[in-house]
Order: structure tokens, then C-alpha cells, then sequence
């Protein structure tokens, strides 16, 4: 946004703070309407033809516009990634703890990071661990969406789950 000596344009037309409208003027002229008010002259439509510009307090304007923002960001919902990790050959009490924790992280309200870590050998079986990610997401069913499959990468096998949003 430009204001006060940054507009350019020869003309322009001006609204006051309370809406009303002024008409067309020279910029200059606008100015110091604006400066006889004790205001700053703010371009809010550089495109329009010719360009609208608005007399208000521009430090009062930014404050409320800092002050909308931070609240449009204390509502937004920001999702933590928690990681839950397995082996191929992990016993099933074992999964059952893993799956305990995953479903914990999902009811608080976040995505969870199911990884099966691969050593040696245990690579050249990538469906063992292809199996344990099936079976976890068969028992997160009614919890959780998989928000991506099951894929290797390197030497893990990754899945992502997020919660269902309850309607």
C-alpha cells in the first residue's frame, strides 16, 4: 500500500474515513486534504482508474489489521508430525505399545508418522514390513485416514496417518 507522498497518480478518487464520498481530485490536492484533517491518504485500489485512495489513520489502520491477523492465526490449526517407529520382526505386546501411542498422538490432535527401520538383510523382505503397516492401519481404522501409503525410502518404510475430523 501506498501512501501520503508515495501516490503517484495525477488523479485520484478520494473516500473519506466515515465512507462518504469525496469525488475526483488531483493528487495533491487530495494530500492535503488528507494533512488538513491531521490523516494520511492511503491508495486502496491502485488499479482502478483512476486510483481510489482513502483518508484515514494509517498507524490505527496497520495496528487493526496486525491485530486481525493475529487472531486469524490462533485459530488456525497446526498439526505436529509424531513419529512411531517399528521393526520387521517386532513381537506383537511390542505393537500393541506402538499402536497405544499412535492412537494417543492421533486423539490430541496429531498426525502420526508410522516408520518400519530396516537393518541388513531384513531389507530383502520389504513386504514383512509392508505387512505391519497394513496391520496398523486396519486397527487405526476408525481413528485415523492414511494420508500417505506405506513407501520405502532408503531404509525405512513410511506410512502418515491423520485423524478424522469428526463432522
Amino acid at each position: 500500500m501506498r501512501i501520503n507522498e508515495e501516490i503517484r497518480a495525477r488523479e485520484v478518487r478520494v473516500v473519506a474515513d466515515d465512507g462518504e464520498q469525496l469525488g475526483i481530485m488531483s493528487g495533491r490536492d487530495a494530500l492535503n486534504l488528507a494533512l488538513e484533517r491531521h490523516m494520511d491518504l492511503v491508495e486502496i485500489a491502485p488499479n482502478a482508474k483512476p486510483p481510489v485512495c482513502r483518508i484515514m489513520d494509517y498507524g490505527k489502520y496497520r495496528y487493526e489489521q496486525q491485530k486481525r491477523d493475529k487472531e486469524a492465526r490462533k485459530k488456525q490449526k497446526t498439526f505436529d508430525v509424531k513419529e512411531v517407529k517399528l521393526r520387521p520382526g517386532i513381537e506383537d505386546h511390542d505393537f500393541d505399545v506402538k499402536f497405544k501411542n499412535a492412537v494417543r498422538f492421533l486423539e490430541d490432535g496429531d498426525k502420526v508418522k508410522v516408520t518400519i527401520m530396516f537393518r541388513g538383510r531384513e531389507l530383502s523382505h520389504p513386504e514383512l514390513g509392508e505387512v505391519l503397516l497394513i496391520k496398523m492401519a486396519k486397527k487405526l481404522e476408525g481413528l485415523a485416514v492414511i494420508e500417505r501409503a506405506a513407501k520405502l525410502e532408503g531404509k525405512n518404510m513410511i506410512m502418515i496417518v491423520a485423524p478424522k475430523i469428526n463432522k
